[in-house]
């Protein structure tokens, strides 16, 4: 009986050490993740920034060169036809060559776009500066992409939520230093030079990044449970939880331990960087050619539906306001900066507001759309500015928690492997949107001041309605019910 006891208390310490040797890779990979997770934030935090010194500065500068209204309406409209055709291709690009070279040539050639348009003293080199940055300013897209990798499912919503806040926070706060520094001699120069610095800085950070301390598989809820299923201790499987990645296909515990073992470094990349650049090409078109044929139609149109309707309740809210109530144009500024800062810290209710909802993202996208169609109307029928304020509150909350939905649910039908084309696909639509919005808005001008706000709302019924015929065919994942995610292996 001794003897016995002893065999079964060495085989119990071997088992033991043998989880424990398991194990411990994964609370390295989980600190390096989070480690990414942060800098993100911060280079999300720093590319809007520099980003929104240089808007509203742009039209003034290229009115200062002598570009006539016509032609400063047609250079304006450059960088969102570049953007229209680039997104889906660059996000496309980054789930080829990995996140990590992606973003890093994104950042250095958005960095050289803006150094040019610092030097741009004319309408030509103007334009010039602008064709690299409206073709590779996907920054903020492939870090959406990045941070779908390194999360689970269910901490996905929170995580961008997150992201969201902190980009939101850097383009409110950007404004105003190019404002400051537009006071100066020069101002206009100085800040393109200082945002083309920031981006210098944020491929730095990105170089940086503890890129081999993280595992590279895409995650998958039935994978993280094999592997919990080796971890025999409670941190082990909070290890597991936190976001430690496998590979996707179901496995034994003796596959499993293999792949941990086996990926101890990043590997989004599918093919290396310096492959042929047909090569490349030819698997950026595959995936744009999968996601272009899936059955996702309905949450794109959505998108573009819900785009065009915020962008008409914005369009002209400062006229809008100073002919319905006659509001002077500098207490519109204040109330547009309060609604902006409400968008930003909306992003932190994001993960609280899911869980709410038990990780239903279609239910939650349902109820925010219904929310911001209720908020339009009551905007385009308000009697008052208090009830302006009122509906500007709860509109900055409920468009900030629907454009987090959309993505969370364009990624979980179409699967974790095409992120960053299915983000890409979906910020052309937004282009899309951008490009339609103006155009609708001067036409319900004619007809009233609350003419683009109350086009808004229609559009936004059919974004409803759209969604109370889709839904039922969606499991309560947001998963469509009849068609698989994307195969891109």
């Amino acid at each position: 009986m001794s003897c016995s006891r002893r065999c079964c208390q060495s085989h119990r310490h071997t088992e033991k050490m043998s989880s424990q040797q398991t194990c411990r890779p994964l609370f390295l990979k989980t600190r390096g993740r989070r480690k990414i997770i942060l800098c993100i934030y911060v280079v999300g935090f720093m590319d809007l920034f520099g980003v929104s010194m240089i808007i509203p500065l742009l039209s003034h500068h290229v009115k200062a060169l002598g570009a006539s209204p016509t032609v400063a309406g047609i250079v304006g409209s450059t960088y969102g036809i570049l953007q229209f055709f680039s997104s889906t291709v660059v996000g496309s690009w980054s789930d080829v060559v990995g996140r990590k070279y992606s973003l890093l040539t994104c950042l250095l050639i958005s960095a050289f776009g803006y150094c040019l348009l610092g030097m741009s003293t004319s309408i030509a080199l103007f334009v010039l500066a602008r064709i690299p940055v409206g073709l590779f300013k996907h920054s903020i897209s492939i870090c959406r992409a990045l941070l779908s990798d390194l999360v689970l499912e269910s901490e996905r919503p929170l995580v961008m939520g997150h992201f969201n806040a902190a980009s939101s926070v850097g383009f409110i706060l950007g404004p105003v230093v190019g404002g400051y520094l537009t006071e100066y001699e020069g101002g206009f120069y100085t800040s393109a030079f200082t945002c083309s610095a920031i981006f210098l800085i944020n491929a730095g950070l990105v170089s940086m990044l503890p890129w081999s301390e993280t595992l590279a598989q895409q995650q998958d809820t039935n994978s993280s449970n094999n592997t919990s299923a080796l971890c025999h201790n409670h941190h082990c499987n909070k290890a597991v939880q936190n976001g430690s990645h496998v590979k996707r296909q179901h496995t034994s515990p003796i596959e499993v331990t293999e792949t941990v073992q086996n990926y101890s470094g990043v590997q989004w990349r599918q093919m290396p960087l310096l492959q042929p650049v047909w090569n490349q090409l030819s698997l950026v078109g595959t995936r744009i050619h999968l996601v272009a044929s899936s059955d996702m139609w309905d949450l794109f149109m959505v998108r573009l539906l819900m785009a065009i309707s915020i962008m008409l309740y914005y369009s002209n809210f400062s006229l809008a306001m100073e002919e319905r109530f006659s509001l002077k144009p500098k207490i519109t500024g204040y109330l547009i900066s309060y609604s902006s800062t409400l968008g930003a810290l909306a992003g932190f209710l994001v993960g609280p507001v899911t869980k709410l909802y038990k990780n239903n993202i279609a239910a939650l996208l349902l109820h925010s759309t219904v929310l911001t169609c209720s908020l339009i109307f009551l905007y385009t029928a308000a009697s008052s500015v208090w009830e302006v304020v009122l509906s500007s509150s709860f509109f900055a909350i409920s468009t900030t928690i629907g454009r987090t939905c959309i993505t969370d649910l364009e990624l979980r039908r179409g699967g974790a492997q095409a992120s960053g084309t299915l983000i890409g696909a979906g910020q052309s639509v937004t282009a899309v949107g951008r490009i339609l919005a103006p155009l609708l808005s001067g036409l319900a001008q004619e007809f009233s001041p609350c003419g683009p706000p109350s086009l808004g709302v229609v559009l936004a019924l059919v974004a409803v309605g759209l969604l109370l015929i889709r839904i039922p065919k969606w499991n309560g994942k947001g998963m469509s019910s009849t068609v698989n995610p994307l195969k891109l292996d």
